[in-house]
C-alpha cells in the first residue's frame, strides 16, 4: 500500500521554508471545514500535505479547532501517516524548555470536545493502548539525532481544555499522575487518527515548566513566545529531515477501525454509512455490495 504524509503544525508553525507549494486544497467534510486550506507541498521531490492546526494567523483556540474535519480532510487527500507538532509545558524537571519530546502516551483531560467520528447509530471501540506508531517514532528519533536537537524518546502528554493554563494545584496533580508534558491540542486528534486508521506520531516542543516549578515564574505568554520561536526554527529543520527519512522508510499499516465495529451492519443508517465513507471505507463497500 502506498504511503502519504500529512503534517499538522501547532503554535509557531504556520508555514515551512524551502518547500514548493503545488496546490492549496479548500475542502469541506461531513464535519465542516478544516482549520485552513491544506497545502500540497514538495521538498526534494517528496510530496506531503501541511495543515496549520490553529488556522491562518493563529485564530482558532484549542477548544474550537475542528479536529474531525482536519483528520477527515487529510484522509480524503490520501494521507496515511500524520506527523503532529505541538507546544507543551513540562511537568518533568528533566524536560527543559527547548527539549523535544517524542510522545507515546496520553491522558485526555478535555471536557468540551467531540472525540469520535462514530456517533448516532453506530458504535465502534478502537484500542488506544498504543496511540502512536512505533515506526514513526523511530524515524523521529533518527532525525532529531542527526540534527543534534535535544529530545526525550517517549513521554506522557496530558491534554487540558484551555485556553487558560493550569492552576498550581492542577499542575501538581498532573505530576502525581506521572504525566511528563501538558498541552491543549493532541486530544482528540490522536483518537481521531486511530479511528480513521491513520498512523500517528506527535512531537511535543517544551516551552516552559508550567506553574508547578518553585524556581520558575508562572506561565506567561510573553515568556512562552520567546522559547516557542526558537522551537519553531528547530521544528522546521526537523520537518524537512523527517520528510526525507519517511520517504525512504517501509511502513505497514495494521490499523482498521472496521475491525472494531460493534453495531450490526443492517442497523446502521444509509446516511451514517455515507457520512463515514472516507473514515471507514470498508463499511461503504459492504453496504453497496449487500444492497
Amino acid at each position: 500500500m502506498s504511503k502519504r504524509l500529512g503534517i499538522i503544525g501547532g503554535s509557531g508553525l504556520y508555514e515551512i521554508p524551502d518547500i514548493d507549494i503545488l496546490e492549496s486544497h479548500s475542502l469541506d467534510t461531513p464535519w465542516g471545514a478544516p482549520s485552513a486550506s491544506i497545502a500540497e507541498c514538495k521538498y526534494k521531490e517528496q510530496s506531503f500535505f501541511f495543515l496549520p492546526r490553529h488556522g491562518e494567523g493563529h485564530s482558532i483556540p484549542p477548544s474550537k479547532i475542528n479536529y474531525r474535519a482536519n483528520i477527515d480532510a487529510l484522509k480524503k487527500l490520501g494521507v496515511t501517516d500524520v506527523l503532529s507538532l505541538s507546544s507543551v509545558g513540562s511537568l518533568n524537571e528533566d524536560l527543559l524548555p527547548g527539549v523535544f519530546v517524542v510522545i507515546n502516551q496520553y491522558v485526555d483531560f478535555t471536557k468540551n470536545r467531540v472525540s469520535t467520528f462514530f456517533e448516532d447509530d453506530i458504535v465502534v471501540h478502537v484500542s488506544m493502548a498504543k496511540p502512536t506508531d512505533e515506526r514513526l517514532m523511530e524515524i523521529s528519533r533518527v532525525c532529531l539525532e542527526k540534527l543534534g536537537i535535544k529530545y526525550n524518546f517517549g513521554g506522557s502528554y496530558i491534554c487540558i481544555e484551555g485556553p487558560q493554563f493550569s492552576t498550581q494545584e492542577e499542575s501538581r496533580l498532573f505530576q502525581n499522575w506521572r504525566c511528563d508534558v501538558i498541552g491543549m491540542t493532541s486530544m482528540p486528534e490522536a483518537k481521531l487518527c486511530r479511528e480513521a486508521s491513520l498512523r500517528y506520531v506527535n512531537i511535543g516542543m517544551v516551552t516552559d515548566f508550567d506553574c508547578w516549578h518553585p524556581d520558575h515564574d508562572n506561565v506567561e505568554v510573553s515568556n512562552v513566545i520567546s522559547t516557542l520561536r526558537g522551537n519553531a526554527e528547530a521544528a522546521k529543520k526537523f520537518i524537512l529531515e523527517f520528510i526525507l527519512d519517511y520517504s525512504k522508510s517501509t511502513l505497514k499499516n495494521n490499523l482498521n477501525s472496521y475491525d472494531s465495529l460493534v453495531t450490526a451492519k443492517n442497523k446502521i443508517k444509509k446516511d451514517t454509512v455515507y457520512k463515514l465513507k472516507n473514515i471507514m471505507p470498508d463499511l461503504l463497500k459492504d453496504f453497496t455490495k449487500n444492497k
